[in-house]
């Protein structure tokens, strides 16, 4: 059921305080069996995401594995030992048989690469363990943002469902009493309708409420490696936010910093290496094999000898793999030009939502929600009494609730453009402080 009240934005415009102060009274609507003591500040629950998250493991076992192909790119091939060994029978030009005997050889191949050849293929190696470790910093820094994110979420999500609670059971009590005693005449029954259609309506945003804290618990307690049912308490924090630099401090920090666009440039640097890679495989390596041959039959014969050989290029596989490196450090220098594009757009895009965002909260008066919560309680009182009207009954009581919401809904997005902005420029800027 739609309210048919005035609408929020009449009374007040939707931005952003210090926390600390702005929410003191719906911090008061929590609930009463909350046990401070056992709550767990934001910036504690970030170190304990961080430190435990079991998907961290996977992108430090990646580390792991391009280090060890690191060590692996610059050694030769094993070599290889063939050993031949047979039985061989000797006669004269009549057919008769002289002797029969034994005899064998063995041979050590090893195959030496064209000189520069190793290098590449260590300097390859060596830009998959960057892009390892960028993987892994990126990982960290994402999983930080998101982790404060649902957790600020978290404590937003109980602070609006112990607010919806507070005038449910408002609504609640008024009704018990009307229906306790005989309503006289039209104007009593419509407006216990009202506050019957409104409790009504309060159930189902408490419902959402509950629905949201939950949500918020279950992904809170994956990222730490928890039961998915744990207990969690969320201290209220108190945050402020700071101005940014300029768009060009930013972009310029973004362009040095990012992990994703560094990434794209270590690929890019890579796909080089293999291009010149690629090139130096057109020239064969060399295979050399020294060999031991022995002969018993008849007079004892020994060979020690030296065999060389090379591969004959008449398939026209290494320039086919000189064409492939060269179009795959092409669609390198597209991906980073596009990068670059989308970076700065994404900078941009979360600098002004930030700004924006910080521009409301100084229009916001730092105790307009304890105010409307008062003038709630207010009408409460007066309503039993008959100084209130219905109609300004029921707007106060969903213009706390709407007072709550906005304030909440707007530091959140406003916490979320400034670890966006730290996300993308790989600085600690800084801009939304919280403090337990």
């Amino acid at each position: 059921m739609k309210s048919t009240a005035t609408p929020v934005t009449h009374f007040i415009r939707p931005a952003l305080g210090l926390l600390s102060l702005a929410l003191v009274g719906a911090a008061r609507a929590q609930p009463a069996t909350a046990d401070s003591a056992s709550a767990v500040s934001i910036s504690s629950l970030v170190s304990e995401i961080t430190n435990n998250n079991p998907e961290r493991r996977f992108y430090q076992e990646e580390i792991v594995a391009a280090k060890s192909g690191l060590r692996i790119a610059g050694r030769l091939t094993d070599p290889s030992v063939s050993l031949d060994l047979g039985q061989k029978r000797l006669k004269d030009s009549s057919g008769a048989n002289i002797g029969d005997g034994t005899v064998w050889s063995v041979s050590v191949s090893q195959t030496f690469e064209w000189p520069g050849r190793l290098s590449l293929r260590k300097a390859i190696a060596n830009r998959q363990v960057d892009l390892a470790e960028l993987g892994v910093a990126r990982f960290e820094n994402a999983l930080s943002a998101r982790a404060r994110t649902l957790a600020f979420g978290l404590y937003a999500s109980n602070v609006k469902a112990a607010a919806i609670r507070e005038v449910s059971d408002r609504f609640s009590a008024l009704k018990e009493t009307f229906l306790a005693r005989d309503p006289a005449g039209v104007t009593p029954l419509l407006e216990t309708r009202v506050i019957e259609a409104s409790e009504l309506a309060l159930q189902r945003r408490a419902t959402e409420a509950e629905l949201a804290v939950q949500a918020a618990l279950i992904e809170l307690n994956l990222l730490r490696g928890v039961a998915v049912d744990a207990p969690l308490t969320v201290k209220a924090p108190a945050m402020s936010f700071n101005a940014l630099p300029g768009s060009p401090e930013l972009l310029a920090a973004a362009r040095e910093k990012n992990f994703d666009y560094r990434m794209r440039l270590v690929e890019l640097e890579q796909q080089g290496l293999s291009v010149r890679l690629a090139q130096n495989e057109r020239y064969p390596g060399v295979t050399v094999s020294p060999y031991l041959s022995k002969d018993n039959v008849g007079d004892r014969e020994t060979i020690v000898g030296l065999g060389l050989s090379v591969p004959l290029p008449v398939t026209g596989r290494t320039g086919a793999a000189v064409e492939v490196a060269n179009a795959r450090r092409r669609q390198a220098e597209t991906a980073v030009a596009v990068a670059l594009r989308e970076l700065d757009r994404e900078v941009i895009t979360a600098s002004q939502a930030f700004s924006t965002k910080m521009a409301e909260s100084r229009r916001w008066s730092p105790d307009s929600v304890q105010k409307f919560r008062e003038a709630a309680e207010l009408a409460d009182r007066h309503y039993r009494t008959g100084a209130v009207q219905i109609a300004t009954y029921v707007e106060l009581q969903n213009s706390y609730l709407d007072a709550v919401e906005a304030l909440l809904d707007t530091q959140r997005e406003t916490l979320e453009a400034g670890l966006k902005i730290q996300q993308l420029t790989g600085l600690d800027l800084n801009p939304v402080e919280i403090a337990p």
